[in-house]
């Protein structure tokens, strides 16, 4: 019986050859962009996951500022961690990170390498989270101060094939480090992936040596430099927790009143921002439901087509059911027409998407792979297809079973009201899907080309910068000297950070006016006199620095650092920056120097000669290789061992919006491919409607209709509901995108137009589609059309 099955619905498959390459078609492209659509959310939902006791492990952050300085910082003080283990039974245990700027260059027999991405790390990171050594003692990874973990790639990189326990690194200031232990490479979807692990008793011994205050990393709550995780003990409260904390650093610093501790879980820590709220959650959800979306247009097309054709198919039920068979039967016989249909599909999808992946992961920023030994991948596959093949299946094989055979023989079974209103909702559905995409596409586009074209406050044109090491800056001027008088280069100045992102920040400031207990976090940059007309930035009040050391008494803020103090006729009033008091003596405009989903933050510039490590050159543009290969010669003069690592200005504002760039990519890849998959649906009922209209439209033709409107009369029911289904769209697609705007702190407002455009762009594509076969239909001979009815 199953034989027979399978026999007739491969006949089937192959007399209806058109109908059958566009269900397989559409099936193809849903099941494997739905599925790598899918892969990139598990993998996104993965992360962290893989530690067994990662319910239990929990970052600690911290509460500072006041008022609109008021944030979080991810990182905390080295002492908490272990008086919090010690005093706080609710703490199982605890480890600490700090990345490392201290050791980057290493050397073993004739190999060099410039390594920055390095951590100091306390023992028990190798016990607390599942990072296993693959040789080393997991409880003593770090015999002494100089010891040193490696990954296994990193390992190979410098000893081949050689074991590498034992063998001796030579690191910066010829420091000397011996290899204690080899970690397998951290995985792709570890929220820490390293691959030199230093021990953090070194980092203390560095930091506190020759200190004359008493500091040390025992005391020291003034220093925000450490990432700590601990482990907290079944039941714990977090809120009981995190008082106990704060209790415990105002204990040691009581002038912090405004630092608070909070805890966020591990598996938390990469979709969703510090405070909890969501953060890449967002894209996770959006895209989830984008696969879903592609795999319910795929299938409705199945069912659009089943259904339609189910008329053509009435008699072939009938004489079945007369000859004997049972409704379940012949359910049965659809079933398995559906499911071999699927088979096809799903064959075909598989190597679509082994295909496609390579591209796939270079336009989502992922290192995906087809791993058919991961049981998560067989899940995932298994019921993407289960629940696809569910959905397309059982109500066409209801349908198609449930005809009466007589009323079938003598040709009066007709579509009933209810199902060719089903397959009408079907139809707008697809479509609605079509145009939200097409909208978001849009607003998206919109949304970057606004950044990367919005006026920064700086000129960043023709720029690109690097970080100079202490040989290099100490001959900074004979540098800056030699570069001007090459061709190619217009200007050069430095500071002591990436104005595309400035990463310092401090608290510790005062200024006239400042209330008790008030906080005020600035971006702290040590500049040149060069500095602000190399940018072309502009002083709104006072003068820029002179270049002399007078100039280590004065400061100059951006407006809002000056708004935020509440500061009146600023100039010549006093300010303080950290240890150092002195005038402000300007006022720059505000710019942005970090992602516009932030506001512009208060920020002071200084003048710090010894500070001012990032040099930038501005180049004309025409000969921009040559001018980088003569600053590169000049840092190899001085650093020989380092690889010069530079990045122009514009591709470092760029990666501030890869992500975003990436989404919207994806969303003009998804829609595209929605709009694929809906059009061949919409083909074949286009054909399906004028095979089974062939008479009428013969009959209309010979009384004298035109071929304008057999095309309007075929075309203008799908027509319509295209219609219906940018309206039901254009508020839901509103509605999202103006919640995903809502991350951006300058953004574009929601315009009608996009909707309108989308709207058109989604009806000329259906009347393109509907058009060629009703076109074809109004040419056909009506003489040939009556004789072959």
């Amino acid at each position: 019986m199953l034989r027979n099955y399978f026999r007739t619905a491969w006949r089937n498959l192959v007399k209806n050859r058109f109908y059958s390459l566009i269900n397989i078609t559409g099936l193809t492209a849903g099941l494997a962009v739905g599925m790598l659509i899918l892969l990139w959310v598990q993998d996104e939902l993965s992360f962290d996951q893989f530690h067994r006791q990662s319910a239990a492990i929990n970052r600690l952050e911290n509460w500072a500022g006041t008022g609109g300085s008021r944030q979080i910082w991810t990182s905390t003080v080295a002492p908490i961690a272990e008086m919090g283990k010690k005093e706080l039974p609710e703490i199982k245990e605890a480890t600490r990170l700090s990345y490392n700027y201290r050791f980057t260059l290493f050397k073993y027999k004739d190999k060099t390498f410039n390594e920055e991405n390095t951590i100091f790390a306390d023992p028990t990171l190798f016990t607390m989270f599942d990072f296993p050594l693959i040789q080393g003692n997991p409880t003593n990874p770090f015999p002494d101060n100089q010891s040193v973990v490696l990954t296994e790639t990193t390992a190979k990189r410098y000893f081949g094939d050689e074991n590498p326990i034992g063998k001796t690194l030579m690191g910066t200031d010829n420091t000397l480090f011996k290899v204690s232990g080899v970690i397998r490479d951290f995985p792709k979807n570890s929220s820490i992936r390293r691959d030199m692990i230093l021990p953090m008793s070194l980092l203390f011994d560095q930091m506190y040596k020759g200190q004359t205050d008493g500091l040390n990393q025992h005391n020291d709550f003034h220093t925000f430099d450490y990432d700590t995780y601990v482990v907290l003990q079944p039941g714990a409260s977090i809120a009981t927790l995190s008082d106990k904390l704060r209790t415990i650093h105002l204990r040691n610093k009581p002038e912090d009143t405004d630092v608070a501790y909070l805890l966020q879980p591990l598996p938390q820590m990469h979709l969703y921002k510090a405070d909890g709220s969501e953060g890449g959650i967002e894209t996770v959800r959006m895209f989830s439901i984008i696969a879903l979306l592609i795999l319910v247009i795929a299938c409705i097309n199945y069912v659009n087509l089943s259904t339609a054709r189910a008329m053509l198919r009435s008699k072939e039920v009938s004489m079945r059911k007369i000859v004997g068979a049972a409704k379940s039967q012949l359910f049965m016989q659809f079933l398995i027409e559906t499911a071999l249909l699927f088979s096809l599909a799903a064959l075909l999808a598989f190597g679509l998407m082994y295909a496609l992946l390579p591209a796939y992961n270079q336009l989502s920023g992922k290192e995906l792979v087809l791993d058919f030994s991961d049981y998560r991948l067989w899940r995932l596959i298994g019921l993407t297809i289960a629940g696809t093949l569910a959905a397309s299946s059982i109500y066409p094989a209801l349908f198609l079973s449930s005809f009466e055979p007589l009323k079938a023989l003598k040709g009066k079974v007709s579509a009933r009201l209810s199902e060719a209103l089903f397959r009408k909702v079907l139809v707008v559905a697809q479509f609605a899907v079509s145009v939200i995409l097409i909208a978001s596409t849009f607003i998206i586009s919109n949304q970057l080309h606004y950044i990367q074209s919005k006026e920064l406050g700086y000129d960043k044109t023709h720029v690109f910068g690097f970080f100079m090491r202490d040989n290099m800056s100490q001959h900074y001027e004979a540098v800056k000297a030699s570069l001007l008088n090459q061709p190619g280069v217009a200007d050069v100045t430095r500071a002591s950070s990436n104005i595309v992102q400035i990463g310092a920040q401090t608290g510790d400031n005062e200024w006239d006016g400042k209330q008790k207990g008030e906080t005020m976090f600035v971006r702290p940059v040590a500049i040149d006199k060069d500095f602000i007309p190399f940018f072309k930035m502009q002083l709104v009040e006072g003068a820029n620095f002179a270049g002399t050391p007078s100039d280590s008494l004065h400061f100059i803020l951006n407006e809002t650092a000056i708004k935020r103090a509440r500061i009146k006729d600023p100039i010549g009033k006093p300010f303080r920056l950290w240890k150092d008091k002195g005038t402000i003596v300007g006022v720059v405009k505000d710019f942005h120097f970090e992602s516009m989903r932030k506001k512009i933050e208060p920020a002071v510039f200084y003048y710090r000669p010894s500070q001012m490590m990032a040099m930038y050159v501005k180049t004309t543009g025409q000969n921009a290789p040559q001018a980088v290969a003569k600053t590169e010669r000049f840092y190899k003069q001085y650093n020989p061992d380092y690889t010069f690592d530079y990045a122009f200005l514009d591709d470092s504002f760029n990666r501030l919006y890869r992500s975003e760039q990436q989404t919207g990519l994806l969303f003009n890849v998804f829609a595209g491919i929605a709009i694929l998959i809906s059009c061949l649906g919409l083909f074949g009922l286009a054909t399906y409607t004028a095979q089974v209209r062939t008479r009428e439209i013969g009959v209309r033709k010979v009384l004298g209709a035109s071929v304008t409107g057999i095309i309007e009369l075929l075309a203008k029911d799908f027509i319509k509901l295209v219609i219906i289904a940018i309206v039901i769209a254009t508020p839901i697609a509103w509605y999202a995108m103006s919640r995903w705007l809502q991350d951006f702190a300058y953004r574009i407002d929601v315009q009608w137009w996009v909707f309108v455009l989308a709207g058109l762009l989604a009806l000329v594509i259906a009347l393109l589609t509907v058009s060629f076969q009703s076109i074809k239909a109004a040419l056909m001979n009506p003489v040939k059309s009556l004789r072959s009815e």
